[in-house]
C-alpha cells in the first residue's frame, strides 16, 4: 500500500471512532441535581378490605354459607350508602382444611374453608367506622387493610412539584457557589416517582354502643424531580 493512501485510510478510521465534536460542545458543563418535597393533606376517601370466611365439612356447604353471608354484607354496604361501583371483589377462594394424624399417618381433609373478600371505598371518612360495624353485624368476620387517600390530589401534588423544583435549584446554586462557577439556565427537568399516601391503622372497637373509632389523620403526598442546569 502506498504511504499516502495508508495515511488517509488511517485518518478516516480514527475520525469515525472519535465522538462527534459538535455533540461534545453541545453537552457542555452541567450540574445535575435531584429535588424533592412533601405536602400534608387531609384524606377524604378510605378503602378497607372486608369479607367472610366460612367453614363446613363439605365444600358445597362452605360455599353456600359463604354466599349467604356475603349477600348480607353486600346489603349492609348498600344500606350504609356505599355504591356498588365502590365495592370490588379482591379474593374468592375455596381451600381444604387438613388435620395431622396423631398416629403419624398421612394428613387428612376434615373440612373446607370458603373465603370471599371485597375492597370497599368509603367516600365519607367520617362514616368509615359505621360502615365497618355494619359489615361486622351482617356477618363479615374478616376486616383489615384500611388506608386513606385524597380523591383529587392534583393541587397538592402540583404544590409538591413546585417545591421540588425550588429544592433542586437551591441545591444547584449551593454546588455552583462551592465550585466557584456561575449557574446557568435549566437544560432539562424529569419527574421521578411521587410519594403516595401513607396507610393508617384501623383501631379496635372501644365499646359496643359506639361506631368503631377510626383516626384518618393526614396523608403525605410528594414529588421528586431531576433538574439539569448549565454552567456558564
Amino acid at each position: 500500500m502506498r504511504p499516502l493512501l495508508a495515511t488517509l485510510l488511517l485518518a478516516g478510521l480514527s475520525a469515525a471512532l472519535l465522538p462527534d465534536a459538535v455533540t461534545a460542545d453541545e453537552t457542555g458543563r452541567r450540574i445535575i441535581v435531584t429535588g424533592s418535597a412533601e405536602v400534608e393533606a387531609v384524606p377524604d376517601i378510605a378503602t378497607v378490605s372486608a369479607g367472610v370466611e366460612s367453614q363446613a365439612p363439605v365444600a358445597a356447604a362452605a360455599l353456600a354459607a359463604n354466599a349467604t353471608a356475603m349477600n348480607a354484607v353486600f346489603g349492609a354496604l348498600e344500606a350504609s350508602g356505599v355504591a356498588r361501583a365502590d365495592v370490588q371483589t379482591s379474593q374468592l377462594s375455596l381451600d381444604s382444611i387438613w388435620e395431622n394424624r396423631s398416629d403419624g399417618g398421612a394428613p387428612k381433609v376434615v373440612g373446607y374453608q370458603a373465603s370471599n373478600m371485597v375492597t370497599v371505598t368509603v367516600r365519607d371518612t367520617a362514616r368509615l367506622g359505621a360502615v365497618v360495624d355494619a359489615v361486622a353485624a351482617a356477618g363479615g368476620n374478616r376486616i383489615f387493610g384500611v388506608s386513606f387517600a385524597v380523591d383529587e390530589p392534583r393541587a397538592q401534588i402540583d404544590a409538591a412539584r413546585e417545591r421540588a423544583v425550588a429544592d433542586a435549584r437551591a441545591k444547584a446554586e449551593l454546588y455552583a457557589t462551592a465550585a466557584g462557577v456561575k449557574l446557568g439556565a435549566v437544560m432539562s427537568i424529569s419527574e421521578g416517582g411521587g410519594m403516595g399516601p401513607s396507610p393508617a391503622p384501623l383501631f379496635a372497637r372501644a365499646e359496643a354502643a359506639a361506631d368503631t373509632p377510626v383516626a384518618e389523620g393526614t396523608v403525605t403526598l410528594g414529588a421528586t424531580v431531576e433538574v439539569v442546569f448549565a454552567i456558564e
